[in-house]
């Protein structure tokens, strides 16, 4: 199985205000998490938020 190309992103799509919505919900979950302590389905949608973070900031070469 190979990967798919990276596709370049359309003009109308802003990758960076894409990381700053993404950087925005991983704040957010991470000050709940702080507020109600470890729970497994929190540290899934944290981990989740990073690994598209991660994933936009290979797709724009790190220009986030």
């Amino acid at each position: 199985m190979t990967m798919p190309a990276p596709t370049k992103p359309k003009p109308e799509q802003n990758p960076t205000e894409a990381a700053e919505h993404v950087a925005s919900a991983h704040k957010i979950l991470k000050d709940l998490q702080q507020k109600l302590g470890n729970h497994p389905e929190l540290g899934e949608a944290i981990t989740k938020l990073e690994m598209a973070l991660s994933t936009l900031a290979v797709r724009t070469g790190g220009l986030l």
